[in-house]
């Protein structure tokens, strides 16, 4: 089965979000949950700190006992106590007293702010003071950071380190996330071997096998793959047993007319196909169905089609899968050259751009893998304009910015 009519971008992709359902969630600890994704947000156990804490190494004392202090104006105090870290006083300081204080300690009763230790010197119990604070300086102060019972990260936000730590200091040692999708991706072919420095007649080195996996990977989901033939029966029970076990299903070849592409075939016979041929260079015979719930994404075989089709659509369905946006993250450059394009079709062109401009690579082949090795960004020109022209400014996405948020 072929559609001839071509359907926008926009209404391929508005099909692919109404299927698209989160993932279920699971319980995990705190210490492997970087990059992955918060399904409920955290409430803060404690306040952060939990009580007014030495911002540095110092002295404890009232501020008021140092005013007017400096190099030619010097004060005394006596040292009536030393707190280190994880330790606390049990004196009140009074005035004219101090405490040597370490980072993070608690503040002691009667001590309104802490003097730096560079600022003084010690003689015994003497404490020489050679400058003056302020009320409250050096002081952070009980839940500067976290308020108990504030809710710190809401749903769907991204783990990074510094989220990690913001949860450890809620209070929390395990967190709730989206599983990650597991997604089952079935390469099509019988001319498709294994790389190797000897190649029969008719082969061709499955290089998707390589590129679609690793990008699967760079959109938080795992993979598993399989080498199957273009043989309908095959076909039908690899993509039947994928959809029942795995939560995305992506095939490459068997999309077009030629014969042996049968993959869209199977995909309508096992339950939907929700379009087939959408109005895009590269990737115009590119399909999304629906088989026992799971959708199914049908890629071309052509190396750079299937790259740009898994941009545009899937890399989409599982970052939505996981709770998290994903619309491409647009820049704008000067064309450094003329690029047609046609009305009604969508142009994701493979581009190399620097700070202030961009170079077309190459806009025809799509199994020309050197010209994605040589680009870094897509152009995308819209369906409704007719080209660009030498000077026009132009929207880009850089490559960089489609994978998994960097941590």
């Amino acid at each position: 089965m072929f559609i001839s009519k071509l359907i926008p971008l926009k209404e391929a992709l508005s099909k692919v979000e109404e299927n698209i359902s989160l993932m279920d969630t699971e319980v995990i600890d705190l210490k492997d949950s970087c990059g992955r994704v918060l399904s409920k947000g955290i409430k803060s156990y404690h306040n952060s700190p939990p009580f007014d804490k030495s911002a540095m190494d110092g002295y404890a004392l009232i501020a008021e006992d140092t005013f007017g202090a400096s190099n030619s104006v010097i004060k005394d105090l006596k040292i009536i106590d030393r707190i280190g870290a994880g330790d606390f006083s049990d004196k009140t300081v009074g005035h004219g007293e101090a405490i040597v204080i370490a980072t993070g300690a608690p503040i002691p009763e009667g001590a309104n702010a802490v003097l730096m230790k560079e600022f003084t010197y010690e003689n015994g119990d003497v404490l020489e003071i050679h400058s003056q604070v302020t009320p409250g300086e050096n002081i952070s102060p009980t839940a500067e950071d976290i308020a108990e019972g504030d809710e710190v990260l809401s749903r769907n936000a991204l783990i990074r380190p510094q989220e990690m730590g913001l949860i450890a200091s809620a209070g929390h040692s395990e967190v709730e996330v989206y599983k990650k999708p597991r997604v089952k991706l079935i390469i099509t072919g019988n001319e498709l071997v294994e790389p190797s420095d000897t190649l029969d007649k008719a082969k061709i080195i499955n290089s998707n096998k390589y590129t679609i996996s690793a990008m699967i990977e760079s959109a938080g989901a795992c993979v598993e793959i399989e080498h199957g033939l273009d043989n309908y029966c095959d076909v039908k029970e690899a993509i039947d047993k994928a959809s029942k076990e795995f939560d995305v299903v992506i095939t490459t070849g068997g999309t077009a007319i030629s014969k042996g592409d049968v993959v869209v075939d199977v995909v309508e016979d096992l339950g939907e196909v929700l379009f087939h041929g959408v109005a895009l260079r590269p990737g115009r015979p590119v399909g999304a169905g629906i088989v026992n719930d799971t959708m199914v994404f049908m890629l071309s075989g052509q190396p750079v089609a299937a790259m740009g089709q898994f941009d545009v659509f899937a890399r989409y369905c599982l970052f939505r899968m996981q709770g998290m946006d994903y619309t491409h993250n647009i820049v704008k450059r000067e064309s450094a050259t003329k690029i047609p394009s046609s009305l009604g079709r969508t142009d994701y062109i493979r581009a190399f751009a620097d700070d202030e401009k961009v170079h077309h690579i190459l806009n025809r082949g799509s199994g020309i893998i050197r010209s994605m090795v040589e680009a870094n960004c897509y152009i995308i020109i819209d369906e409704n304009h007719e080209g660009i022209e030498k000077g026009d400014t132009v929207d880009l996405v850089f490559f960089r910015d489609m994978a998994w948020p960097s941590l």
